[in-house]
């Protein structure tokens, strides 16, 4: 049997934390061992096999020269950790699912940038945040994510007001929504990484949303 690839999924440090626990047992599922890591978890020293970057407070603009808007809450620490995290499994060829804000903060320390409140810039997409799939992603079909999920438009969650602008090295736009937001981004090097702009561990009972974890434990194989 092969051994369970170990995955260290980054994120809040609250005791309740909804994402940790649906992203734990969307591991499990898939044969992974996850490991939590945030600035009161630290890491266990075990090696790892890839990493999740998981969602929550909004980046501190200064990792990308845009301004805060009235709605942001920042966590430095956590910004710190995360993104040396990042730089080590690029620098390893680990594999890399960032989720929300962890898609925006591997896009940044690319080089990239984002929208810092995206709120009034929507046309045909409301801002009410929401964990059901009730928006929609329009997938590149000559992507990987394409080829993954196997559909042409997804139906996803939303939670963020933030969303990138303009991509960092390496990477490319597989996904976006009604206003034209990006929504998905890919490797353009063949690199394990894929960002997401919403939530699949409150999706993971949606075939097209298991198979990025599916995809993760296999590479880390």
């Amino acid at each position: 049997m092969d051994k369970k690839p170990r995955i260290g999924v980054t994120g809040n440090h609250r005791s309740w934390s909804p994402s940790w626990w649906c992203t734990k047992l969307a591991l499990i599922l898939v044969g992974a061992k996850p490991e939590r890591i945030s600035v009161k978890h630290r890491w266990s020293g075990n090696s790892l096999d890839g990493v999740i970057i998981g969602g929550g407070d909004d980046i501190d603009p200064e990792h990308y020269g845009g301004e805060a808007s009235e709605r942001d809450e920042f966590d430095p620490k956590r910004d710190q950790l995360e993104i040396e995290w990042i730089k080590w499994a690029l620098e390893n060829h680990v594999p890399i699912l960032g989720i929300c804000r962890g898609a925006q903060l591997v896009n940044v320390v690319l080089g990239g940038n984002l929208h810092a409140d995206i709120s009034n810039l929507r046309k045909q997409t409301y801002n009410r945040p929401g964990l059901l799939p009730t928006k929609q992603v329009f997938v590149d079909r000559d992507s990987d994510l394409f080829t993954l999920c196997g559909k042409p438009k997804l139906r996803v969650n939303s939670l963020h007001h933030q969303a990138i602008k303009d991509v960092g090295r390496g990477l490319r736009v597989v996904g976006r929504d009604l206003d034209s937001f990006i929504q998905a981004i890919e490797s353009t090097e063949n690199k394990p990484i894929y960002g997401v702009q919403w939530h699949p561990e409150y999706l993971f009972y949606l075939p097209s949303q298991f198979k990025l974890f599916r995809w993760l434990a296999r590479l880390c194989r």
